[in-house]
C-alpha cells in the first residue's frame, strides 16, 4: 500500500471517528435523542411512507409491478389535456402575477406615492381568507347572475374556465411575490443607483441597467414560486375550473368520485415530479444566488422617486388592482347578508343563523383542529431547526431534505397518500380527528422549520454553547437561550400554523368525516350546491375567526415589543 493510499485512510478514520465523537456527545443527552427520534418519526410516518404508499399503488397493476397507470395516462388523450391545462395554467399566473406583484413591491419600495399601506394589506389578505374566497367573489360579480355581467350589464357570461381560473389564481398569489421581492427591494443599496444617476444616467436607465439586473434571480425565484402555488391549487381550481380540469383537481375526481386509487396515484406522482422539478431549480439553482448588492444591508435611506412619468402610470396600475381585489373582498360581507344572489338582493340574517346553527359543528371543529395543531406544527418546526443547525447525528441530511421537499408537496398528493397509508391496518387513522391534526401539522412545520432555520445560521452557536459549558442541557439552551433569540420566528410560526390550519381545504378534503368537518369544506359544499349566501358567511365567520386570533396576538406581541413580520 502507498503511502498516499494510507494518509487517505487515516484520514476518513480520522473524519470517522471525530463524527463518532460528535454522534456521542449528541446522543449523551436523552432529551435531544428523544427529540430527534421524534421528529425523524414523524417524517418518516407522514411525510416518507405515505409518498412511498403513493408510488407503491401507481407502480403495481393485478398486484403485478406494472407501468399500466402510467401508459393510461399517456394513452387517454384527456390526461394528457388535464396535464397540459396545469402547466400552461401554472406559466400564465407565474408570468402575470410576477409582473404585478415587481410592479406592486417597486411602488412600495422606490416610489413616492401615496396608498402604500393599502398596497401592504392586500400581501396580507389571502393569508387569513380561504384559498378560493376570491373564485367566490369573482363568481358572484362576472359569474352567470353576476353582480357586473347580470345586474349591470345584463348579459350572460360563463367566467367558469381557463381565464376566469387564470384571473383568481393570479390574485389570490401575486401577493407572496409582492412579499418576496419587497424585502429583496429594501435590500438593495441606494448608494449603487445613485452612482449611476451621478454618472449621468436617468431614472429609466438606472432601472434597467442597474435595479433590473440586480433583481433578475429574486424575480425567476418568486415566479417559481407562483407556479408551485398554482400547480398545487386545489381550492380555485374546483370552485370556478368548470371544464378547465387541472392536475389538483382530477386527482381528487378520480380517487374519491370515481374511485380509481391507482389512476389517481399515478397522476399523483407526475403532479408531484413537477412540483419538485420546480422546488429543486428554485432551491438549487436560484436560491443560492445573491439577491443584494455587495455592500449588504442598505446603509442609507433611498431617495424616493417623485417623477410623475413614473409614479402616475404605476400608482394608476396599483390601485386598479386595488380596488378590483378590495371589490371581492367585500362581496364576502355583503354576500353573507344577501337573501338569494342574481335575483333578490334585499338583507336577510337567513344565512348567518344558518351558519351558527347547522354549521356551528364545522366552526367548532375546525377551531379545535387548528388550536391543537397550532403548538405541535411549531414545536416540531422549531425542534427540527434546532437539530439540524446546531447537531450531528445520522440522517440529518435526509430528515432536513424531507422536511423542506414537504413545503412543495401538493395537498391532493398528501391527502391521497394519507387515506392510502392509514385507512387498513396495522394502523387504522382515517375517520378520526387524529389525522386531521396530522394533516394540519405536516402542511404547517415546514415553513416554520425553514424560517427557524434562517434564524438560527445568523446567530453565533458560541451562545448556546457557552450556556452548554455552565452545564445547561440541550432542553435548557433550547427554551433559554434559543427560542428567546428567535421569538419573532417563534410568534411568526404560532400566527402562521393557525391561519393555515383554518384555511387548508386542499389535504384535509380527503380526510374529513361525519364525526370531523371543517370550515373550508362547508364552504366548498355550499358553492357546489348554489347557496353563495351560506358559503359567504361561513367565509366571514371564518375570516373573523382568524382576524380576531391575530389581533389579539398583535397587542400581545406589541407589549412585548415583538415584530411579527420579522419573523419571515
Amino acid at each position: 500500500m502507498s503511502i498516499q493510499e494510507t494518509g487517505v485512510q487515516s484520514l476518513k478514520r480520522n473524519k470517522f471517528s471525530e463524527y463518532f465523537q460528535q454522534m456521542r456527545f449528541t446522543f449523551r443527552d436523552p432529551i435531544l435523542l428523544v427529540s430527534v427520534l421524534s421528529v425523524l418519526i414523524v417524517v418518516v410516518m407522514f411525510i416518507l411512507i405515505p409518498l412511498f404508499t403513493i408510488l407503491k399503488e401507481s407502480l403495481f397493476h393485478q398486484g403485478k409491478l406494472s407501468l399500466y397507470h402510467y401508459n393510461e395516462i399517456i394513452r387517454l388523450p384527456y390526461n394528457l389535456d388535464v396535464i397540459w391545462n396545469t402547466i400552461k395554467l401554472g406559466l400564465s399566473v407565474s408570468a402575470v402575477g410576477t409582473f404585478i406583484a415587481f410592479i406592486f413591491a417597486y411602488a412600495i419600495t422606490y416610489l413616492k406615492i401615496p396608498s402604500k399601506r393599502l398596497f401592504k394589506i392586500l400581501s396580507v389578505l389571502p393569508m387569513i381568507s380561504p384559498p378560493f374566497v376570491i373564485s367566490l367573489a369573482a363568481i358572484l360579480l362576472f359569474g352567470r347572475s353576476g353582480l357586473v355581467t347580470r345586474t349591470l350589464l345584463g348579459i350572460r357570461t360563463d367566467i367558469y374556465g381557463f381565464w376566469g381560473l387564470m384571473l383568481t389564481q393570479t390574485l389570490s398569489f401575486f401577493p407572496i411575490g409582492v412579499l418576496m421581492l419587497t424585502n429583496l427591494l429594501q435590500n438593495i443599496d441606494p448608494s449603487v443607483e445613485e452612482a449611476s444617476q451621478a454618472l449621468g444616467a436617468s431614472q429609466w436607465k438606472v432601472f434597467t441597467t442597474v435595479t433590473l439586473p440586480l433583481m433578475i434571480p429574486g424575480i425567476a425565484n418568486a415566479a417559481l414560486l407562483i407556479f408551485i402555488q398554482s400547480l398545487a391549487d386545489f381550492g380555485n381550481a374546483i370552485v370556478i375550473g368548470g371544464n378547465y380540469t387541472t392536475m389538483a383537481v382530477q386527482i381528487y375526481q378520480q380517487g374519491i368520485g370515481s374511485y380509481d386509487m391507482a389512476g389517481a396515484t399515478a397522476l399523483a406522482v407526475l403532479l408531484l415530479l413537477i412540483s419538485m422539478l420546480g422546488f429543486i431549480l428554485q432551491h438549487q439553482v436560484i436560491g443560492k444566488k445573491s439577491y443584494v448588492t455587495v455592500t449588504g444591508k442598505a446603509a442609507k435611506d433611498r431617495v424616493l422617486i417623485r417623477n410623475k412619468k413614473a409614479t402616475i402610470p404605476v400608482y394608476t396600475f396599483c390601485m386598479a388592482i386595488s380596488i378590483l381585489v378590495m371589490a371581492m373582498y367585500a362581496l364576502v360581507p355583503y354576500g353573507a347578508f344577501v337573501r338569494l344572489w342574481g335575483v333578490d338582493y334585499s338583507l336577510t340574517w337567513r344565512w348567518m343563523k344558518y351558519v351558527f346553527t347547522i354549521g356551528m359543528p364545522y366552526i367548532v371543529d375546525s377551531t379545535i383542529l387548528s388550536a391543537l395543531s397550532t403548538p405541535i406544527a411549531v414545536i416540531l418546526g422549531l425542534v427540527s431547526a434546532f437539530i439540524i443547525v446546531r447537531k450531528t447525528f445520522p440522517g440529518k441530511r435526509l430528515l432536513e431534505s424531507s422536511i423542506l421537499m414537504a413545503i412543495a408537496l401538493p395537498g391532493t398528493v398528501m391527502g391521497l397518500g394519507y387515506v392510502l397509508t392509514y385507512n387498513t391496518p396495522p394502523l387504522i387513522l382515517t375517520g378520526g380527528s387524529v389525522i386531521l391534526v396530522v394533516a394540519l401539522v405536516i402542511r404547517s412545520m415546514p415553513v416554520g422549520t425553514r424560517s427557524a432555520i434562517a434564524a438560527l445560521k445568523q446567530i453565533d452557536p458560541s451562545i448556546e454553547e457557552a450556556a452548554t459549558v455552565c452545564g445547561a442541557s440541550s432542553n435548557k439552551v433550547f427554551t433559554s437561550v434559543t427560542i428567546p433569540l428567535i421569538k419573532p420566528v417563534f410568534f411568526s410560526s404560532l400566527a402562521y400554523a393557525f391561519i393555515r390550519g383554518m384555511t387548508l381545504v386542499s389535504t384535509i378534503i380527503f380526510l374529513v368525516s361525519a364525526k370531523w368537518q371543517m370550515l373550508t369544506v362547508a364552504i366548498m359544499n355550499q358553492v357546489d350546491q348554489g347557496l353563495y349566501g351560506a358559503a359567504n358567511a361561513y367565509c366571514l365567520v371564518l375570516i373573523g375567526i382568524v382576524g380576531l386570533v391575530m389581533g389579539a396576538m398583535s397587542l400581545i406581541l406589541k407589549k412585548m415589543s415583538i415584530d411579527l413580520g420579522a419573523g419571515y
